[in-house]
């Protein structure tokens, strides 16, 4: 009986570990900020640090993205929390374009670099250059794992996993609320 209850508490605790791969808080949704596309950038009035173009380094302080990031993007990008799975905006979108950090406007990831890996959050096998995403070691949720940030403004993006498709073998699973799109001219 002891071996049957035990087999159940793991075969329950598996799904718990699958979901939680990337989760770490839930974050609400809420309305989006002003934001215009003109044609291959987006503006946003009301952040004086974001720029597709801009590619220096920022060393903005959490006050002061507290005073110009919508709530829910500074929660994710500044406070590490996470999304709900397959509730983002990305999670299972194939139009081509490039993907940016939602806080800076860092151009981050191309969509041919884009795959479906059925976890409930936008994943990619390849950053776009190698200072588009930088890391850190996260052993939060009593898990070790590799923590994917912004290079330009350090905002956290989500996490990176060896569990990818080829060429790389890696999986950046990203948080929708973190990012930006702009898609590709037609």
């Amino acid at each position: 009986m002891k071996n049957t209850v035990t087999f159940f508490c793991v075969l329950f605790a598996i799904p718990l570990f699958m979901f939680t791969a990337c989760a770490q808080n839930t974050v609400k949704k809420q309305p989006l900020n002003k934001t215009t596309t003109s044609g291959t950038v987006l503006s946003k009035p009301e952040n004086p640090y974001y720029s597709n173009t801009d590619t220096a380094k920022l060393n903005v302080s959490n006050a002061e993205w507290k005073k110009v990031l919508p709530a829910d993007v500074y929660d994710v990008t500044r406070n590490a929390d996470t999304e709900r799975p397959f509730t983002g905006k990305y999670w299972n979108t194939d139009e081509k374009g490039t993907y940016y950090c939602a806080a800076c406007g860092n151009k981050l990831f191309r969509s041919g670099a884009k795959f479906s890996s059925n976890c409930g959050w936008p994943s990619f096998f390849e950053q776009d250059n190698k200072n588009s995403v930088v890391y850190k070691n996260d052993n939060s949720l009593g898990m070790e794992r590799i923590e994917a940030l912004c290079g330009r403004c350090d905002g956290h993006l989500g996490h990176l996993f060896d569990d990818g498709p080829e060429p790389t073998g890696k999986r950046y699973c990203m948080n929708s609320i973190a990012l930006d799109f702009i898609p590709d001219n037609k």
